[in-house]
């Protein structure tokens, strides 16, 4: 089955980028060549918001803040707000020429008590209008492939210093439902993951003034079973299980500045392609694996060894700077080993806050040599809401939820006020 014009840059430009899946036979196993580690729904790792994006595609330990659920939402148990609500939007192949795929991704937090907080999101990708073709160019009909994902997890503090997390994933991809493989209907995929993270913040001063806070998080995500597009699958693909850790400093001189810097390293859990086709089931070997025996071999399983393996990593690293909790700056790098996608690309953001409110932009700049990227030279925004409490908001001027100082101090006065009151009646 073919499709017009659209859908093959579509796939081009994914294919670039390193994280789409390709078929076995373009891999190439020899020392030196190409040799990306691929599964389906790559989507689930594509950073969905203008913050981040804006930092080298960081997140798993800077400062909290509703997209914290994508990164490492450990970290939402260190939260100083309430509640918080975040929408993000990512035009998709705009350099391309094409203006009906994009992304969207909402997400929300509530704290409801000191130490824990639950949370959800949903992201939604849309790939636009198909017209399906068979070979000789006689069409299949159309479609509106979509990919989406919907998470619940919960986070709690075990120490003022420590915290960890667990979310609970439902993937759903369809691509070509109601298309053939062969003699097979093609149907829509679907998947469940669970994320388990780990945050370790620790805050201090330096020379005993400014404040400070160093952070490393770990995050294993999309740990879930296989998926597949037609009913009676001898070939299953991995969903895109990645392994991530994250450190990050922040430095506030003074009540009016901020600076943080931050970088992740991150591995996508999935088997390396390797040689060696079953000759019964004609499956690549390495596709046999189960996703959990999978997720370990991967560590381990490069067909150029230890150095090989190194290369599988990728690298993001991002600085942010506030002025008055208002304006934000931002800047990063991310970099990808070339043989593993190639992805190198510079990023830039701004950010406002003000009050409740909060409005993030990023850009990203491809660097020389690298391969094509599908947000080049795209802008991406993310709205975002955070409450102190619900129906109003009391916060120091760093943004620090006071609430629960207040309502305690609250109590405490009126309590004494009462006894003071009785006393005075019973005179």
């Amino acid at each position: 089955m073919n499709c017009n014009s659209k859908l093959a840059k579509f796939f081009t430009a994914l294919f670039l980028t390193g994280v789409t899946s390709v078929s076995y036979a373009q891999a190439n196993f020899q020392k030196g060549g190409i040799n990306t580690v691929n599964s389906a729904v790559p989507f689930l790792r594509i950073i969905p918001d203008a913050r981040g994006g804006g930092m080298g595609d960081v997140g798993i330990a800077t400062s909290v803040d509703p997209n914290t659920t994508f990164y490492n939402a450990s970290k939402l148990a260190f939260a100083k707000r309430k509640l918080g609500l975040s929408l993000s939007y990512a035009p998709w192949l705009r350099a391309l020429g094409i203006t009906d795929i994009y992304m969207a991704h909402f997400t929300a937090f509530y704290k409801f008590s000191k130490n824990d907080v639950v949370h959800t999101s949903l992201k939604f990708f849309s790939l636009g209008d198909i017209d399906f073709t068979d070979a000789t160019g006689n069409s299949l009909g159309s479609g509106r492939p979509r990919e989406l994902s919907f998470d619940v997890g919960y986070s709690r503090k075990l120490s003022k210093e420590f915290s960890l997390g667990v979310a609970f994933r439902y993937i759903y991809s369809n691509l070509a439902q109601g298309q053939n493989s062969g003699f097979e209907p093609i149907r829509a995929g679907h998947a469940g993951a669970v994320d388990l993270t780990a945050t370790y913040s620790h805050d201090f001063k330096v020379q005993k003034k400014m404040k400070s806070n160093i952070m490393a998080g770990i995050a294993i995500t999309n740990m879930g079973s296989k998926i597949s597009y037609v009913k009676n699958a001898k070939e299953k693909d991995f969903i895109p299980t990645n392994f991530g850790l994250g450190i990050g400093w922040r430095l506030q001189p003074n009540k009016y500045h901020e600076i943080g810097i931050y970088a992740d390293f991150n591995k996508l859990l999935v088997p390396t392609p390797k040689e060696g086709i079953d000759s019964t089931t004609r499956v690549p070997i390495f596709k046999q694996q189960s996703s959990i025996k999978g997720m370990f071999t991967s560590l381990g399983d490069a067909p150029g060894g230890f150095k090989e393996e190194m290369r599988e990593w990728t690298m993001g690293i991002g600085a942010e700077y506030w002025y008055d909790h208002i304006f934000a700056v931002r800047a990063g790098y991310f970099l990808e080993a070339k043989d593993k996608g190639n992805r190198r690309f510079v990023s830039m953001g701004v950010g406002v806050k003000y009050s409740v409110f909060g409005l993030d932009f990023s850009y990203l700049i491809p660097t020389g040599g690298a391969a094509r990227n599908p947000l080049d030279n795209t802008f991406r925004f993310s709205l975002k809401f955070d409450f102190a409490k619900v129906g109003g908001n009391k916060v120091d001027y760093e943004g620090d939820d006071i609430n629960d100082k207040t309502d305690k101090v609250d109590k405490a006065t009126r309590k004494r006020l009462k006894k003071s009151k009785s006393s005075g009646t019973a005179q």
